[in-house]
Formats: C-alpha cells, structure tokens, sequence
C-alpha cells in the first residue's frame, strides 16, 4: 500500500516569519506552497495584507495568492473546496507540499471540513445590515460584546461581516455560532502536519511595529487611497485599510490611523493565538531558533 503523502501546514500570528519559512521549507522539499490567508488572495490587494512578494512568489510557485478579485465572494467554503482541488493537484506531482498562512478558520476548514449551519431567518439578517449601516461598526462590536462574548474573544474584531454573521446567528438561533463549530471531522487522504512558529510577546509586538513601519515606506498610504471607491467591500474590512479609510473620511489624524494600525495588527496577532493556541495537534517552535530538519524530523 502506497504511503499517504504529506501537507506541512506553517500557521502563527501575523508578522512572525511565516512566509519566509514556508519559502525555506517548500525549497528543501522542491515543492509548492498553498496560502491560507483570507486576504492574500485577492489580486487588488498588496502592501496592508503583506503579500509575498514578487521576488518570493518567483522562488516558489504559490497558489491562492492574486486567485481572486474583491468582487468576488471568497470565505472558508470556498477556500476549502479550493485547496482540496489544488492539493490533489500537487500530489499529483509531489509527495509533500506546504501550506502557510494565519487564518484558522480556512485552515481548519481544509483540514477537518466545514460545519453544517442552520439557516438563519431572513428578517433578522436584513434586520442587522440596516442596524449596522446606520449606527455603524462600534454599535455593531457593542452588540457582540453584549449578546456572544465568547465569539468576541477570537473574532476579527474590526470585520463587520463576520461580525454581523455572528449577531444574526445568535439572535436567530438563540446560541453562538461557535458551538455549531464541533461537527465530526472529516477525513483527508493526506497526512496533516501542524507547525506553530512562536515569539515572546513583546519580540512579536516590535516585529509588527517595525513591519508597520515598512508598509508605510513602501507606499500603504498611496495603496490605500486607491481603494477608496472599495472601502465598503468586504474584502477590505480589515487592518490596514480600515484606519486608513478613517483618515481619507476626516475622522482621525494619519499619524493616529498608522498608530491604530500598529495597534489594532498587534490584538489581531493576540487572537490568532487564541486560536491556535486551542488545537493539541499544533507543533509549536521558536520562530527565531527554527530550521527545515527540525520540522521534516516530525514526518518520521
């Protein structure tokens, strides 16, 4: 019987040296890399999302990377489907192949599937868009904070439509929408290996800052701006843009809104952790002190 071939999955917070890792790791196995990032993938995006760049997208072939435009609707679901169809590509021609990103939710959809979600009632769905367009995403954070704090402990809080997913999904069902998370996992016909790359919290807190700083170097401001005519597209609610966006509007000062940015990416890292920090089957290790031999050793 032939051995099932092996998914190296790099997952962590943001700025902690994934990318570059994953690059170093598909190298020394002379495969491809699948993103697992719910922002990466869209082609308008760049500099606030922290893209790979072209250099790095040139040493090695990636995928779910510019895959899609903002208008198009992209989320767990579509990212599981996606990723089953490309990996089966890759093992085509690969016996392991790497995947890298920091968005859980995509991640464990890939790995263990996604849950079956009761429908929700269509006058309570338009009944919260309405609520969030006219009192706007304070009042919407207020709400989840209120009804499901639990949800608001691991959410991306500056996401209006995860948000209103959430809100509408109480208020509907009466019950959090993490507890429909908990469906059986389905099984993959690959073996799965999990690797959390880690820092001291005030080592990854300067990365961010530092990283921040680079963005703003390499254009984010000029990027952003562009997007204005989007900045109510989905896609572009989150960090980076969203504080930027506040500044285009009057409401806050540039030095402000980059300060929110910094901010703002550092309690989002928080919560990544959160996240992973929940799965038992994640090998952790040392982002700084972290080498190929180390992680090919668990595949034995």
């Amino acid at each position: 019987m032939q051995e099932a071939p092996t998914i190296f999955i790099i997952c962590g917070p943001t700025a902690i040296g994934k990318t570059a890792f994953a690059i170093e790791l598909a190298q020394a196995l002379g495969t491809e890399i699948i993103s697992a990032d719910s922002r990466q993938c869209y082609q308008e995006l760049g500099i606030a999302v922290a893209k790979p760049s072209v250099q790095e997208l040139a040493i090695v072939p990636h995928h779910f990377i510019n895959s899609h435009s903002i208008h198009e609707s992209v989320n767990a679901g579509v990212f599981e489907q996606y990723a089953l169809q490309k990996a089966a590509e890759l093992f085509q021609q690969h016996r392991q192949i790497v995947m890298v990103g920091g968005t859980g939710l995509y991640i464990k959809a890939f790995t263990e599937g996604m849950d079956e979600m009761p429908s929700i009632a269509p006058a309570i769905r338009a009944q919260v868009v309405k609520d969030y367009e006219q009192n706007g995403l304070a009042w919407l954070q207020q709400q989840i904070q209120l009804h499901d704090p639990a949800f608001w402990m691991q959410s991306e809080q500056q996401n209006p439509q995860r948000l209103m997913r959430a809100l509408e999904f109480k208020l509907s069902t009466g019950d959090s929408i993490l507890n429909f998370r908990k469906a059986e996992k389905k099984h993959r016909p690959f073996k799965i290996i999990k690797i959390g790359l880690e820092l001291p919290r005030e080592v990854l807190n300067q990365r961010i800052n530092l990283r921040v700083d680079r963005m703003v170097a390499a254009g984010l401001i000029q990027e952003a701006k562009a997007l204005v005519p989007f900045q109510n597209n989905n896609a572009l609610q989150t960090v980076g843009y969203q504080e930027l966006f506040a500044h285009f509007n009057g409401e806050i000062s540039e030095a402000m809104a980059i300060e929110q940015v910094k901010q703002h990416t550092r309690q989002y890292a928080k919560r990544q952790m959160t996240w992973f920090k929940k799965e038992a089957s994640i090998f952790w290790m040392n982002a700084a002190k972290l080498s190929v031999e180390q992680v090919l050793e668990l595949e034995s």
